[in-house]
């Protein structure tokens, strides 16, 4: 490592060979020394793509080199990074400055990548997409390190890839955090924030999702972020448990590089505990105007759902908790979950509230919408001319 340059892993390949899952073990396995984790592909959801950025490769590097000097500045002594690479230019690393940059790419044969990847998603159109990316990136030099993964378990690549990488990461002596208390520079300029919270289980993403589809769909400029996928950054302070300090720095730097690119609408999920947590993001966010819509659920649904997460149900995301885990735990969570979502009732948190019991997504997002829209004229980019077929 070169002067105060922090440590940068970043896996690429194509989709389907294992990036997002490798990344995230190398991540468990640092995390207790001080380690960032993020997925690339969570910092590029802001359409339609600047003409100007095909592939929106350089919003993800700029994004990529936003959240690397907060985890910095959190205490990470290294960054995991996971995703697609632009072939033609390699990882843009101008726009990630503070990073002693290694790429590594892992790759996987044709017949293992086609095995793979149908496994996952079923669809031979994509597929082909993917075995393309494949073929490009074999003929490409972006990464200086290349790891084959055919016949290998996730630990064995990490290790493997650590081993390839010369030993990464090499450290340097530990740096006191400073990133407490400090409060996120704004982002200039406005727009229209809807931010989902609710418990574990209840809907945040897969709503909030189709509400940022929705006003893709009316044609506008828009973006979306899941709080979560920003803030892994451990140990997390004691002072700070939820992360929120991490995470609501790295929204204001993403959201300012979505405004810059012409975004004029942000729909973020994530958990918000108090009134304390909830400042953290809105100040962040100056002078953006923020609506803050809690989803509920009862027990019967947050149960299912968190059921449903155990095999990859519901939303998938890198690092889910609930993933794989036994029926025993799940049961402990999903009453968790209802004590949080009975609390936050009586707590009154957000602007609107929205039941989601008995209705599909669609209807929720259209009961979410709607009561936006009545709160604040500006939240019409979530908006359809379709009314809401029940009462959510």
């Amino acid at each position: 490592m070169s002067g105060d340059l922090l440590p940068v892993l970043w896996l690429c390949g194509p989709p389907g060979v294992g990036k997002t899952t490798v990344g995230w073990e190398i991540y468990r396995e640092l995390g207790r020394a001080g380690a960032g984790y993020v997925d690339v592909d969570q910092l590029g959801m802001c359409f339609p793509e600047p003409a100007a950025d095909p592939g929106r490769y350089l919003m993800q590097a700029r994004n990529v080199g936003a959240v690397v000097d907060t985890f910095r500045a959190a205490g990470a002594r290294c960054v995991v990074v996971s995703g697609v690479v632009d072939t033609a230019h390699g990882v843009h690393a101008d726009r990630i400055p503070g990073a002693a940059l290694t790429v590594c790419r892992l790759r996987v044969g044709h017949d293992e990548l086609t095995r793979r990847f149908l496994g996952r998603t079923g669809s031979t159109v994509v597929m082909a997409d993917a075995l393309r990316d494949a073929e490009a990136m074999d003929a490409s030099d972006v990464a200086g390190v290349c790891v084959e993964t055919s016949g290998l378990s996730v630990p064995e690549v990490a290790r493997r890839v650590r081993e390839r990488a010369g030993g990464w990461p090499v450290l340097a002596a530990p740096e006191h955090p400073s990133l407490a208390g400090e409060v996120p520079a704004p982002v200039p300029g406005e727009g229209s924030v809807l931010w989902l919270c609710g418990a574990t289980g209840v809907g945040k993403s897969t709503v909030g999702f189709t509400l940022f589809q929705r006003a893709l769909r009316a044609g506008h400029m828009a973006a979306y972020l899941d709080l979560d996928q920003i803030g892994f950054c451990a140990p997390a302070p004691a002072d700070d448990p939820g992360n929120h300090r991490v995470k609501a720095r790295n929204l204001a730097a993403v959201w300012q590089t979505y405004r810059a690119a012409g975004a004029r609408c942000l729909t973020v999920v994530g958990q918000a505990e108090d009134e304390s947590a909830i400042r953290t993001y809105t100040d962040a966010l100056a002078p953006a105007t923020v609506t803050l819509c809690r989803l509920h659920a009862g027990r019967e649904q947050l149960t299912r759902r968190i059921l449903s997460r155990r095999d990859g149900g519901s939303w998938a995301q890198p690092g889910d908790p609930l993933k794989g885990r036994p029926t025993a735990r799940l049961l402990q969570v999903a009453d968790a979950a209802t004590a949080d979502a009975e609390a936050l009732d009586r707590a009154a948190l957000g602007d609107l509230r929205v039941d989601t019991d008995g209705c599909t997504v669609e209807e929720v997002a259209e009961a979410v919408a709607a009561a936006a829209v009545r709160l604040r004229s500006s939240s019409s980019f979530w908006s359809s001319n379709q009314g809401c077929t029940r009462r959510c």
